[in-house]
């Protein structure tokens, strides 16, 4: 097995939770993605894909834009999620998160696992990427060390225009923020936090973009128990499981193949909308 961390920090990690800095590219490779990013941007201008491209960013996105694909293949962070759940890994979601400077969008506190149909289960982890400064100011993530250790709790809707959720969803309880740890980290760190955390993200007051990459890699047990079906992206390992319609990295993007696949993918994902 190709394991990167070390077996204190794997402990780390199952006390807390959470686990970061964890060096994964280097300077270079993160402002190169970050120049993928705003040259499809430049690209493809509002609705010339029939939807505006943040939301190929958001949902599914590496269905179709092979650099997100290709950041969730990197060596380095499949090493780091091997160290957690084993050598067979499949990715369920890719997705950015940029946040504009000087600007008041959030995240709520929310945990992961409450609305994606997968139950409570621990093998589940996601890798969040920084490709720019992930600071206080530019509204890092912040975590409540050994809040994955409860089961899921209530949550609400708010839709809030501000919440970068897609229905502003929240914790419907009082979550005390002097008791979580600020996850700041520089271009090229990543943080892997568990399905049940606890965490948030304030807003962006730097002037600078906060971009993140957030990969959810599952193993192959995982199961969807409330959509009929679901579909992941084979990564290392084998999928003897049979419980995802498996696909490929997209080769070039936005093809008739890639976006036909993506608005399936979407369709039977409709019922975690009705949770």
């Amino acid at each position: 097995m190709r394991k990167l961390l070390s077996e204190n920090q794997v402990a780390d990690y199952q006390r807390d939770g959470f686990l970061f800095p964890i060096p994964v590219l280097c300077q270079d490779e993160a402002m190169a993605y970050r120049a993928e990013i705003e040259s499809l941007e430049k690209t493809y201008q509002e609705h010339a894909l029939g939807q505006p491209l943040n939301q190929f960013f958001r949902t599914h996105g590496h269905v179709v834009i092979p650099f997100m694909a290709r950041i969730a293949q990197t060596n380095t962070i499949l090493d780091s999620v091997q160290s957690i759940l084993g050598p067979d890994l499949l990715v369920w979601s890719c997705e950015l998160f940029i946040k504009e400077p000087n600007t008041q969008k959030v995240v709520s506190w929310h945990q992961d696992l409450t609305y994606w149909g997968l139950g409570e289960t621990d093998d589940l982890v996601t890798a969040w990427i920084a490709l720019s400064p992930a600071t206080l100011q530019s509204g890092c993530m912040k975590f409540v060390a050994g809040s994955h250790q409860q089961r899921l709790v209530a949550h609400r809707d708010t839709f809030h225009k501000d919440n970068l959720l897609s229905r502003g969803q929240e914790i419907a309880v009082d979550v005390d923020e002097s008791e979580s740890t600020a996850v700041v980290l520089k271009p090229g760190e990543m943080s892997l936090h568990h399905g049940r955390m606890f965490h948030a993200s304030g807003p962006n007051v730097s002037n600078d973009r906060r971009i993140g990459v957030a990969i959810r890699y599952v193993t192959p047990g995982v199961r969807q128990i409330v959509a009929q079906r679901d579909y992941a992206m084979l990564v290392r390992g084998c999928d003897q499981h049979r419980n995802w319609i498996n696909f490929a990295a997209p080769d070039e993007a936005f093809t008739d193949d890639g976006l036909a696949l993506r608005s399936r993918i979407t369709t039977d994902q409709a019922a975690l909308n009705a949770q």
